[in-house]
């Protein structure tokens, strides 16, 4: 089991008054199984994201990650879990402007030592990412040099640079057309099932979510099973 999550429960308080997001949502996902969520806007798809990735922190409930209480640890020891274990991939690419492509696809790595301490080994392990993404000849440009799919295939290098088990995607295609979005769509697929990484992915487009393993649907705070899958 890589990630069961409890109970989880989170409310926010906003201007109009208090907004319950999520009620109660269960989850638990095993070793390289690929799971959708998805639900209308404001369901809280995001938010339950960000906890199940030690984002953010719930108001109950517990997630556990391959044995670990996420929220158990202190803050440092979970932004280093975080930082090893658990690869991100955002609909906005949240790439370093000031970094060139390389380095920002070694980054990871870089601030979080282990098996990637020496430089070289970073290095290899960022051009080859980058070669699997299709922008080998790209590593010394900068973000901005780069279309929005060219961007969201470096973010996706980087998620996978410390070969995380946990790879979490928040509507990654969310910025990109159709044709753009499919090409990212199948790298990520792709690299995530080679490696064998647990994948779970956020989306409100049901043609996409179709290609998980597992369908479920986010509504009044709580997952169900979606069209039977």
């Amino acid at each position: 089991m890589v990630i069961d999550a409890r109970s989880i429960h989170k409310s926010y308080t906003l201007r109009k008054g208090l907004v319950r997001v999520l009620q109660g949502a269960d989850l638990t996902v095993g070793e390289g199984e690929a799971v959708a969520i998805v639900g209308v806007s404001g369901a809280g798809k995001s938010t339950l994201l960000h906890i199940l990735g030690g984002l953010d922190h719930p108001e109950s409930g517990a997630v556990i990650f391959r044995g670990q209480d996420l929220y158990r640890l202190s803050e440092y020891q979970r932004a280093r879990l975080r930082a090893r274990q658990i690869g991100f991939v955002f609909q906005s690419y949240h790439l370093l402007p000031e970094m060139d492509v390389l380095e920002n696809v070694m980054l990871p790595a870089m601030a979080t030592g282990g098996l990637l301490t020496s430089g070289a080994a970073a290095r290899r392990r960022a051009m080859d990412l980058l070669d699997a993404v299709g922008l080998s000849a790209r590593g010394e440009h900068t973000p901005l040099e780069l279309s929005g799919g060219e961007q969201q295939r470096v973010a996706l290098a980087r998620a996978l640079m410390n070969d995380p088990p946990l790879v979490l995607a928040d509507e990654p295609t969310g910025n990109l057309d159709d044709g753009t979005g499919a090409q990212v769509l199948e790298r990520l697929f792709a690299l995530t099932r080679a490696r064998g990484h647990t994948l779970i992915l956020v989306t409100h487009d049901e043609r996409i979510a179709a290609r998980c393993d597992r369908v479920l649907k986010l509504a009044e705070g709580a997952l169900a099973r979606h069209n039977g899958r």
